[in-house]
């Protein structure tokens, strides 16, 4: 499936930003709600960090075969 590139560049941040509003709802949730919301805000958190770094790693990557392919 292809995304349109501002889609796809938005992907990680939409899991941060959907990890943080659930972690928020968590703070005001109480019961056993707290800790789906916690564990779900978390969650949705290290994936988007997870895609970000993964993504600026295979970009440095590539950037830095080109120079070195330009030698």
């Amino acid at each position: 499936m292809w995304l349109a590139k501002p889609v796809y560049e938005a992907v990680p941040l939409s899991y941060i930003g959907f990890g943080l509003l659930a972690v928020g709802a968590a703070w005001r949730a109480s019961g056993y709600r707290q800790d789906i919301y916690l564990v779900i805000g978390l969650a949705s958190i290290v994936i988007g960090v997870m895609l970000w770094l993964k993504r600026h790693g295979h970009r440095a990557s590539r950037s830095r075969k080109r120079f070195d392919d330009a030698d």
